[in-house]
């Protein structure tokens, strides 16, 4: 398994679900991990026991922890976050914008004021941090790595989430542009495209019926847990994808590979 002892990694929004998994991964795997929360801090800090036990069960793991609250959409928040994150472990070599939120509703009747927050998170965050992330890389000569956490619904529109869908639909463009501008930096960014996972944003799937209705559309028959995200994260962030920049890689059970023609419509 890869080795990222020495590496610093900051990941947004890790207090719960993708965010948390891909934190404990890492935690196992040696790096420093920088977990950024918004307004659970009794879930960051379970994180990072989660992250401390995880890394304790590797043999000479050495992995250390930071807990930097911070919105993700608001400029100066961000600035902290990285300044915290470069006082503490002195570098960054991985950002992973993970933060993110969803608001349903019909998109003749979405409240404008949702609509600019889950832009301004999702999207402007994912920015931010990027920007602050790519001078860093600049600044210092470092070969690093930005991983966002997109979506299947940044190309399968998603009616009743209007704004999510055009949020991860903003993403895919801007991890594409973004690895096009800096490859002869030699940095990379890519994105993974979840789909129907297992987290706390997903509360269906604990609902029988929903969840039996949800699994008809998967090819697979099932929906994804968050540590299969979390190692696809792992890869794409390693030596071993160093040939891979301005990709989507999605992780869905077959959802992007349009499961209503299984069967011939003629």
């Amino acid at each position: 398994m890869t080795d990222f002892k020495g590496k610093s990694i900051l990941i947004t929004g890790a207090s719960t679900g993708i965010g948390k998994a891909i934190a404990i991964q890492f935690a196992r795997l040696g790096a420093n991990v920088v977990v950024n929360y918004y307004s659970q801090p009794d879930k960051a800090e379970s994180t990072q026991q989660q992250m401390l036990e995880a890394c304790q069960a590797m043999e000479s793991c050495g992995a250390k922890t930071l807990l930097v609250q911070a919105d993700v959409s608001d400029r100066e928040d961000v600035a902290n976050l990285f300044a915290q994150t470069i006082e503490t472990f002195g570098s960054l070599d991985i950002l992973v914008n993970n933060a993110g939120i969803q608001v349903e509703g019909p998109s003749h009747e979405i409240d404008i004021d949702d609509f600019d927050r889950m832009l301004s998170v999702n999207l402007r965050g994912a920015y931010l941090c990027s920007r602050l992330a790519l001078k860093h890389f600049l600044d210092k000569g470092i070969k690093g790595v930005i991983i966002n956490n997109s979506s299947v619904h940044e190309i399968i529109p998603r009616p009743g989430y209007l704004a999510y869908a055009v949020s991860k639909g903003g993403m895919e463009n801007m991890t594409r542009t973004l690895a096009l501008e800096y490859a002869r930096q030699g940095i990379r960014v890519n994105a993974i495209g979840p789909g129907a996972t297992a987290t706390p944003i997903n509360d269906w799937v604990h609902d029988p019926e929903q969840l039996s209705r949800a699994q008809e559309f998967i090819p697979m028959g099932r929906v994804g847990e968050p540590e299969e995200m979390a190692a696809a994260v792992a890869f794409l962030a390693s030596d071993k994808a160093a040939y891979i920049t301005g990709q989507t890689l999605f992780i869905d059970g077959g959802l992007t590979l349009y499961p209503g023609f299984r069967e011939s419509i003629t």
